[in-house]
């Protein structure tokens, strides 16, 4: 009798708490997790996408770079870029207007209030006419400037030695730059 009994018991308890689960409920839709998830790949797709474009960096009518990529994706709303596919950037020289370094790069991204530039992974810069090659995994461009700074790992080869270091700025065809922590020799 009591074995009936328990298990009428236990039948009673697990209909309540599946009424009290049911009647808890609100009666709203449910949203999709794709349509949630669709609406917030919108809000953060960008604006324009560009394949292969090319950028031209000008003051007046002096061209100070021109920048090329695999892909540009554009948002307005944060006034950035984003570069990947790999990018190259060629730097000139404001009085001559000839060329003064080249950057290749993995990626980047530019402030397109300010049109500063951050390349990362795999940066190299060549000057030919300075015979100087720099490697790092970051580097930064201020336009206003023209300058090429880095606060990573930055490697730099020259005719008369090879200098490695963290923290480092430099004009765009390597000859004045500054390492902030410096290691390596020159002869």
């Amino acid at each position: 009798m009591f074995g009936n009994m328990n298990r009428t018991v236990i039948n009673i308890i697990w209909a309540l708490l599946f009424l009290v689960s049911v009647s808890s409920c609100e009666d709203k839709p449910m949203q999709k997790p794709e349509q949630a998830t669709a609406v917030m790949a919108a809000e953060e797709a960008p604006d324009q996408i560009s394949i292969r474009p090319e950028v031209i960096f000008s003051d007046s009518s002096d061209t100070k770079a021109i920048l090329t990529a695999a892909r540009a994706r554009i948002y307005q709303k944060r006034a950035e870029t984003l570069l990947d596919g790999g990018m190259k950037v060629i730097f000139f020289e404001v009085e001559t207007a000839e060329e003064a370094s080249i950057l290749t790069a993995d990626s980047g991204r530019i402030d397109d209030k300010t049109r500063n530039m951050r390349a990362t992974g795999n940066v190299v810069v060549v000057s030919e006419e300075s015979g100087r090659r720099l490697e790092s995994s970051l580097l930064e461009w201020d336009n206003k400037t023209q300058k090429l700074y880095s606060t990573e790992f930055v490697k730099i080869y020259t005719p008369t030695g090879n200098l490695q270091g963290y923290g480092f700025e430099s004009d765009q065809n390597l000859t004045n730059y500054t390492f902030y922590k410096v290691s390596g020799e020159q002869r």
